[in-house]
């Protein structure tokens, strides 16, 4: 089984608790003979945001013209963003809430591979179809706050994003979700809601290694 885990902190794990959710999770699956690991950081991979030069560069690659070294780093980072998301059986985010939403870094990796033709495309009537229903993913998530209160529930704009494009656009089957919440509303609860958060990491990625897709 091919697993593309995607690392979007880069604060330490002493620090950063999503970021200590990506090293108990890849402790997890250490070993594990029949999963094939690769490890997408975003943090540390060349990823020029998404925007015109973008587009700029797909009409000089059709008219023969040659790229800027933006364009040309774009349309490669972009094309590896594809191949490891194709590559994969499996895809794991391990992210923080940050600001209410997403790392800006995990946004372009997102927007690399949201592209019609690749992750969803449109029928004849002018539906949406998934095309990536053949894969599934796992949702390692932390935030310092308490979002899952009815009241607070909306504001919360990380995972139900990746719940909105992986599971909603993407099509692909949401197996596992860990959420860590409120060590920093509840300072003297932290050390038992980090650790309840991290068992669960541990048995999403052992049920992982169990499991063939």
């Amino acid at each position: 089984m091919n697993v593309l885990v995607v690392k979007a902190n880069n604060r330490p794990a002493t620090e950063a608790i999503s970021s200590k959710m990506y090293e108990t999770f890849m402790e997890s699956i250490k070993g594990a003979e029949n999963l094939n690991i690769n490890v997408y950081d975003v943090f540390e991979e060349d990823t020029p945001y998404f925007g015109q030069d973008l587009f700029n560069a797909f009409g000089k690659l059709q008219n023969g013209e040659e790229l800027t070294d933006l364009e040309g780093r774009l349309l490669a980072a972009k094309q590896k963003a594809m191949d490891a998301v194709t590559a994969a059986d499996v895809v794991v985010f391990a992210f923080p809430l940050w600001n209410l939403t997403i790392p800006a870094k995990l946004q372009t990796f997102i927007d690399y591979v949201y592209a019609a033709g690749f992750a969803f495309k449109y029928d004849e009537q002018g539906n949406m179809v998934q095309l990536m229903t053949d894969k599934k993913a796992i949702l390692l998530n932390a935030r310092g706050g308490v979002y899952s209160t009815p009241e607070a529930a909306p504001m919360e704009m990380a995972v139900n994003y990746m719940r909105a494009v992986f599971g909603g656009v993407f099509g692909m089957e949401i197996i596992d979700e860990v959420i860590i919440e409120g060590h920093n509303a509840m300072p003297a609860k932290a050390a038992s809601i980090i650790e309840e958060g991290l068992q669960k990491v541990t048995a999403a990625g052992n049920k992982l290694v169990a499991q063939t897709v």
